[in-house]
């Protein structure tokens, strides 16, 4: 079978392409028939490390943490998949060296699989994972709820989504409003801002050509009692004057600066929550809920993908797989997905 592998850390180039012998699943695991593998952030960033050159863990590694797919083997004791079941993977690549999507089949362990319904694309399963489980950790951490997302469960709240132009922004979206909230964004360009109206924002605020404080303040005299925050350096004052008391910003990446000052006296004196996270050392109860959760949102038709629904897709191959990475890591405007398999 066809794989993408690199030994080693550094730009795209590392990335090479090899045959290998398709692996059977061990007791607990599946085999998936990869369809489309969805390229984050994250993949290019564990790619590249810190420094180019540096030794791996494993001897090689598949990248990609995301994906969708057929599965076309069990393993022993496995009885929540069969074989030809559609499913849809997350966390692929974590702590395993052949486990990422950028091949034409993976093994995994069950809990890192979900089933995907046979009306929802492959497209869509492989642009759920890390975006749609980070944007539903970020919308689940305030200390007045709700710990999980339904029809409702944020009715009466003001989310406040930095970026919704990016896969996350945009799954924090679609999601903080299917569960009922009002749901402001941030963006730069007024071509984001289409794309951010596309999703579903009801406001949507460029904080380049105005005052964003009070063009926020203006929709929400309160404060907004949810921020779902990518650039935390960049966005400390802005956030600080439009939280609401006991109001929580969940800080989900730090695009813009590794550092944030902030005031202790304002903060205090609102009950300022600070939650940061990341997927995977967040814990296997929180990735069920949601998971579950996701597979509600995309019964419902809440999670659309593609420029209608605020999110452009762009195809590659999968010898293309270096510059599917180039372009996520070049900052494209939309999700990058990986064509595996013919259907």
């Amino acid at each position: 079978m066809r794989q993408i592998v690199y030994s080693e850390t550094g730009a795209p180039e590392v990335l090479h392409l090899v045959e290998r012998e398709i692996q059977s699943p061990a007791a607990g695991e599946v085999r998936v028939r990869v369809m489309v593998s969805g390229v984050n952030p994250t993949d290019w960033k564990s790619r590249r490390g810190s420094a180019a050159g540096q030794a791996l863990a494993f001897a090689e590694v598949v990248p990609n943490q995301d994906g969708s797919g057929v599965i076309d083997a069990v393993g022993q004791g496995v009885t929540d998949f069969a074989v030809g079941d559609r499913v849809w993977l997350m966390l692929a690549a974590y702590e395993r060296a052949s486990g990422g999507t950028a091949q034409d089949h993976t093994v995994l362990p069950t809990h890192r699989v979900r089933h995907l319904p046979d009306e929802v694309s492959f497209e869509l399963g492989a642009s759920l994972g890390v975006p749609a489980i980070t944007a539903h950790r970020a919308l689940t951490v305030s200390e007045d709820g709700p710990a999980r997302l339904a029809p409702g469960a944020l009715a009466g709240k003001t989310v406040l989504v930095a970026g919704g132009a990016g896969a996350v922004g945009h799954a924090a979206i679609q999601l903080a409003k299917w569960a009922g909230a009002t749901v402001i964004t941030t963006i730069s360009t007024d071509a984001k801002a289409t794309l951010a109206r596309a999703a579903g924002a009801h406001h949507v605020v460029n904080y380049r050509t105005g005052d964003a404080a009070a063009e926020i303040r203006a929709i929400v005299p309160d404060g907004v009692d949810l921020i779902v925050e990518v650039s935390p350096a960049q966005n400390a004052d802005l956030n600080v004057a439009v939280i609401a008391n006991r109001g929580s910003i969940a800080v989900y990446a730090n695009n813009g600066g590794d550092a944030v000052t902030l005031s202790i006296g304002r903060h205090f004196s609102l009950n300022i929550r600070y939650q940061f996270l990341l997927l995977y050392t967040v814990g296997q109860a929180a990735l069920d809920a949601a998971a579950e959760d996701i597979a509600a949102a995309l019964r419902d038709g809440a999670l659309p993908i593609g420029e209608d629904a605020g999110l452009p897709l762009h195809h590659f191959t999968l010898e293309q797989t270096a510059q599917a990475h180039a372009a996520v890591e070049n900052d494209i405007v939309g999700k990058v997905l990986i064509t595996v398999s013919a259907a």
